[in-house]
Parts: structure tokens; C-alpha cells; sequence
């Protein structure tokens, strides 16, 4: 009768947790390529989280991925790299590209390019942050939006295609020199200076300061950061989504 028991309890239980993880499948990230251009993403985990993915691929126009997001706390970064192509057995992308790799493997990715930084269960919770980054430039719209979310979730990014509007100076073209533009530097890549990198004496909040090169992009695009101890408030969080969607030229 006790084995009996015991059995029935075993079932019982597996039944409850599996009735459980259908309602709550955990969270679901989509990269979405709403470009008339094939992007091919790019994933880097921060130090001592798993790569995903493997770390990019392809996505053509108008097509989407979606995979599940790790179920203990992550954080990372995503990009789109632009402009890619094989070449005498060598990848290479005009933009974003992760030391000439298809898959990046956690390799970090050539600037410009715009980012979308993630944390994900802060602190073993259901809480992720959230936001787009033009720190390290621009080479192409991306927007974020949580679904299914508790509290304020809102969208955030930049809509706007920069390429058209980039100063004269921050323009990178490919083939270098006369041929298109495919990003849009930031001052610090374009000169280099401590205080435009806000590095040394300007690495605090307190002596590193927007720029006339960062307020053009955040003329365009208020909801992101545009240098690198720009407003906190601009990582947003939002409590339990259940699917955090990338969206390449929203």
C-alpha cells in the first residue's frame, strides 16, 4: 500500500510540474529581420554566461528566430551585422563583424554598430533590463519590446535609419573612401579623444559629458544611450515577460 501510495504521489507531482511548465514556458527571445536585406545577428554573452546560438547566423528579410533565453540570470549583448558575404573561403561584414566568423562564439563585434543590451533574471528573478545602445555608433534601426510583461515594459530603441542624416565626419563607407555608408561613427571612434571616450580624467559621471556628436544621435533617438555614463534610467526593466522581440529596422 505504501509503494502504492508513493506512486501515486510521484505521478501526482510530475503531472503538477509539467501542467506548470506549459503555462509558464519561460522566456522567449525573437530576433526579427524586418529589413528588405538579409542582417546576420550577433550574440556575446558577458564574462561567464553561455553563448547562444552560437553566437550568430543568418536571418533574411522579413524572417524571424526565436529561442529560448537561459533560466538563470544572463546578460549580453546583440547586433546586427550588415553588409556580409564569402570571398576567396574568408567571411567578412561591412559592419559588426566578429573576427571574419559566421558564428561569433562569444566574440565581441567591430564597431560601429547599434546594440541591445540585455540582463536577464536580475538577481535569479523574473526582473530583465533592457535597452539600445548608440555609444559605440550606428549601422542600423533596432527597437525592443517586452510582451506579456508586468508593470512598465515600453519599447524602446532607435527607429530612425541615421545613415542619411550622419555627419560628414562620423561617416564610415565601404569600399572605405567613396563608397556607401554603411555606419555612422561615434565622436570616440572618430577621433579618439579621453574626453569624447570618457576615459581617465573623464571616466566618471561627473566629468564625462554629452558631446555635440552623441546629441545627434540622441536628437534622434531620446530613448537610448548615446555615451557612456549617459542616464541610468534608460536600461529599462520589466517583470516576467515572456518574449523580449528584436526588431531590425522597426
Amino acid at each position: 500500500m505504501a509503494s502504492s501510495s508513493f506512486v501515486f504521489l510521484t505521478a501526482t507531482f510530475l503531472i503538477l510540474c509539467t501542467l506548470t511548465k506549459a503555462r509558464n514556458p519561460g522566456l522567449v527571445l525573437t530576433l526579427l529581420n524586418n529589413c528588405p536585406f538579409t542582417v546576420w545577428p550577433a550574440i556575446q554573452p558577458d564574462s561567464g554566461n553561455p553563448v547562444l546560438e552560437r553566437g550568430g547566423f543568418a536571418l533574411n528579410a522579413r524572417a524571424h528566430r526565436s529561442f529560448p533565453a537561459p533560466t538563470q540570470h544572463w546578460s549580453g549583448r546583440i547586433w546586427a551585422r550588415t553588409g556580409c558575404n564569402y570571398a576567396n573561403n574568408r567571411f567578412s561584414c561591412a559592419t559588426g563583424d566578429c573576427s571574419n566568423r559566421l558564428e561569433c562564439n562569444g566574440q565581441g563585434g567591430a564597431t560601429p554598430a547599434t546594440l541591445v543590451q540585455f540582463s536577464l533574471h536580475n538577481g535569479h528573478t523574473d526582473l530583465s533590463s533592457y535597452a539600445v545602445s548608440l555609444v559605440d555608433g550606428f549601422n542600423i534601426p533596432m527597437t525592443v519590446t517586452p510582451h506579456e510583461g508586468k508593470g512598465q515594459c515600453p519599447m524602446v530603441g532607435c527607429r530612425p535609419d541615421l545613415l542619411n542624416t550622419c555627419p560628414e565626419k562620423l561617416k564610415l563607407r565601404s569600399p572605405p573612401g567613396q563608397g556607401s555608408v554603411v555606419a555612422c561613427k561615434s565622436g570616440c571612434q572618430a577621433f579618439g579623444t579621453d574626453e569624447l571616450c570618457c576615459k581617465n580624467y573623464y571616466n566618471s559621471p561627473q566629468t564625462c559629458r554629452s558631446s555635440t556628436y552623441s546629441q545627434f544621435f540622441k536628437r534622434a533617438c531620446p530613448a537610448t544611450f548615446t555615451y557612456a555614463h549617459d542616464n541610468p534610467s534608460l536600461m529599462h526593466k520589466c517583470s516576467s515577460p515572456r518574449e523580449l522581440q528584436v526588431i531590425f529596422c522597426h
